[in-house]
C-alpha cells in the first residue's frame, strides 16, 4: 500500500489567525507505508485557539514518530492503536486544560485523526471536523459533536434547519476545555484506490456533498499535483461562497 496526500490551509476572508492545525506524517515498513493524519480546530481568545491546536499537533506527531515503530509490530495492534492513540489524546486534554487554569483563560481544540496501518485505517475524533471517504460514493466517517448535531438525531431540527441554526458551532466536547472527554473511535478495512479527506467545519458549510464526491472521486486524482490543486480550488471556492471561519482540508489517498 502506498499514500498520496495533499492539503492546504488558509486564513479566510475574516479572521486574522489561522487556529487551525494539521499533520500528515508517513513512514514506510517492510508491509507497505503508514500515515497519520491530523486536523484540529482550535478555539479561544487572541492566539490561544492556536497554541491548543498546535499543542495537539505537536503531541500527536510525537506520539507517531515514538509508538509507531513499535504498534506496528505488535500482536495485537488494533487494541494498542486504540488505547495508545486514547492515551496521547487524553494526556493532551490534560496539557492543555491546565494551562488553562493556570493562565486563567478558556481554550481548546477539535481533534480528528485517521490512521492508516497496513490494511485498516482507525479515527479518534472530539468535535466537528470531519473524516470522508470517498470510492464511488462519498460516506462520512465521523459524527460532529455539536448542539444542532443531537438535536438533528433527536428528530428536533431537520438537516436543512440545522444548515442555518445560530447554535450550529456550539461544541458539545472539545479537547482542553474540561476534565472528562469521551473519545469516538472507530475502525475499518483500506481498499485501494479509494481517498480519505479531514477538514475543519470552516471547509464543510459552504460545500455540498455532491461537489466533494465528484472532486475527490479516485480516479479524478492521478497524483500528489492534481491532489493539491483540487484542494486549493476547493478551498478558494469556499471564500468565494463567504465563509468566515479558517478553512483546512487534507487528502490521502491510498493507490
Amino acid at each position: 500500500m502506498a499514500i498520496l496526500t495533499a492539503f492546504h490551509t488558509d486564513v479566510g476572508i475574516k479572521k486574522k489567525t489561522n487556529q487551525d492545525g494539521l499533520l500528515l506524517k508517513t513512514a514506510r515498513t517492510p508491509k507497505g507505508q503508514v500515515g497519520l493524519f491530523v486536523v484540529c480546530d482550535g478555539m479561544g481568545g487572541l492566539a490561544q485557539g492556536e497554541l491548543a491546536s498546535a499543542t495537539v499537533i505537536r503531541g500527536m506527531a510525537d506520539w507517531f514518530d515514538s509508538e509507531m515503530p513499535n504498534i506496528a509490530q505488535s500482536e495485537h495492534m488494533e487494541e494498542d492503536i486504540r488505547r495508545e492513540l486514547e492515551a496521547c489524546i487524553q494526556q493532551l486534554n490534560e496539557k492543555i486544560l491546565g494551562y488553562g487554569e493556570s493562565e486563567k483563560v478558556t481554550l481548546g481544540t477539535t481533534v480528528t485523526a485517521l490512521l492508516m496501518v497496513h490494511d485498516k485505517y482507525y479515527i479518534v475524533h472530539i468535535g466537528d471536523s470531519r473524516v470522508y471517504h470517498i470510492s464511488s460514493t462519498l460516506t462520512q466517517l465521523t459524527t460532529d459533536q455539536t448542539l444542532v448535531a443531537r438535536e438533528v438525531a433527536r428528530g428536533n431540527l431537520t438537516e436543512e434547519q440545522a444548515k442555518s441554526d445560530p447554535r450550529r458551532n456550539v461544541l458539545l466536547q472539545c479537547v482542553g476545555a474540561t476534565k472528562n472527554i469521551e473519545i469516538a473511535f472507530s475502525s475499518g478495512e483500506l481498499k485501494e484506490n479509494t481517498v480519505f479527506m479531514l477538514c475543519s467545519d470552516g471547509f464543510y458549510h459552504q460545500i455540498s456533498e455532491e461537489e466533494l464526491a465528484e472532486s475527490f472521486h479516485p480516479a479524478k486524482l492521478i497524483d500528489e499535483v492534481q491532489m493539491k490543486e483540487k484542494v486549493i480550488e476547493l478551498v478558494e471556492l469556499v471564500k468565494a461562497r463567504k465563509e468566515v471561519d479558517n478553512i483546512t482540508v487534507v487528502a490521502a489517498k491510498v493507490v
